[in-house]
């Protein structure tokens, strides 16, 4: 009877396995993340989606490098008559052959950023979890994109659609606070929390169509974007490590 309960001990122990100790790995992920604009975005945009990747090295004593871009879309554009200048008294906007064109008016942006964080354990026995925490500084672009399809609508074909854009691109930095759980050998990597991105960008047109007598802003804008973010992590260990058991 004893040498049984010594067996089921033993191989329960077995198939627990814990990290106490934290590994140094090469991380690759791709994330996707919510977004609600502020600042001077709110007057352009609503609701942003992100979708991005991102390549990183975390060291034994969890700190981390990386560098990661994100994907900026999003159909709520916020500038009233942007197109009213080209459309008609029945509200159409037609094409080359004259017959109503089918417009699309969208939000579309690029955020890449080199960070710097940690991850902070919040166990002893699970060292490569825990909260997670970085901010980067990098890159931000925002702009209107025009959309017909397969029409052609000639007034804001070319460079006809930079008479609308809204370009706007200047320096970005990055906030990040929520939760890693990155395993020893398991498919099961991942993250998610809050973010905040903001930037300090300026117009990068010289005039507007839709408002050719109204110079454009100079000005530096502030840009902010906060939401949602969860990724999954590809590790690639740098070093391997037996498994600690406990029982």
């Amino acid at each position: 009877m004893v040498l049984m309960l010594y067996g089921v001990v033993q191989a329960s122990a077995q198939t627990l396995s814990i990290d106490t100790a934290a590994e140094s790995k090469v991380l690759v992920s791709v994330h996707y993340g919510t977004g609600w604009t502020g600042g001077d975005l709110v007057n352009r945009y609503g609701y942003i989606n992100l979708v991005g990747f991102g390549v990183g090295y975390k060291m034994r004593n969890n700190w981390f490098m990386q560098t990661d871009a994100s994907f900026l879309f999003g159909s709520q554009v916020k500038v009233p008559g942007l197109l009213s200048g080209i459309t008609d008294s029945y509200g159409n906007i037609t094409d080359v052959n004259g017959s109503p064109a089918t417009v699309s008016v969208l939000c579309r942006g690029v955020s890449a950023n080199i960070q710097a964080g940690k991850i902070i354990p919040l166990s002893a026995f699970q060292r490569n979890a825990g909260l997670m925490v970085h901010l980067g500084a990098g890159y931000l672009n925002h702009r209107i994109k025009i959309e017909t399809q397969d029409q052609v609508v000639p007034m804001i074909e070319l460079d006809y659609k930079k008479g609308y854009d809204r370009l706007t691109t200047g320096i970005g930095m990055m906030q990040f606070i929520g939760y890693a759980y990155i395993p020893r050998y398991s498919f099961y990597n991942f993250y998610a929390g809050i973010y905040c991105i903001q930037g300090i960008t300026k117009e990068r047109r010289t005039v507007y169509f839709d408002q050719p007598n109204q110079p454009v802003s100079t000005k530096n804008r502030l840009d902010i974007l906060v939401g949602l973010k969860v990724g999954w992590f590809i590790p690639f260990y740098a070093t391997q490590k037996d498994y600690y058991y406990e029982y």
